[in-house]
């Protein structure tokens, strides 16, 4: 040998070679800190936004005045809520943001049946 110790070198006698754990039993506080999120979603923030935008399609539904109004109406009303939706989603209240999309894609579904409904009955497309 040229003096060079072997690879991978082993640990001296007397020195504890430091392993990261693995993760599954815990050995004690992070080395980094963790990061809390200022939001964090909630069952009432989601109920919350849920409610909120519940009221606004029902508010906007109300302004038609047959079922092509009311589902033009609750399209509209969906877009802008989705755009509030996604504003929350990333600058505000998380669950608040995801209360208001799954209430307004519900809100959609209802007047897609209504829609789909009233076409099936009269053989006529109720939109135009």
């Amino acid at each position: 040998m040229d003096g060079q110790p072997r690879y991978p070198a082993g640990p001296a006698a007397g020195q504890f070679m430091a392993r990261t754990p693995s993760g599954l039993f815990p050995s004690g506080p992070p080395r980094r800190p963790t990061w809390r999120e200022p939001h964090p979603v909630t069952g009432s923030g989601v109920a919350a936004g849920g409610a909120l935008a519940a009221a606004w399609l029902v508010l906007f539904g109300l302004l038609g005045r047959g079922v092509s109004g009311y589902a033009w109406w609750t399209v509209i009303a969906g877009v802008v809520a989705w755009l509030a939706a996604l504003g929350l989603v990333r600058y505000g209240d998380r669950g608040v943001g995801t209360g208001v999309a799954i209430v307004t894609a519900g809100g959609w579904s209802i007047a897609f049946a209504i829609v789909v409904v009233r076409w099936a009955t009269s053989a006529d497309w109720p939109m135009w």
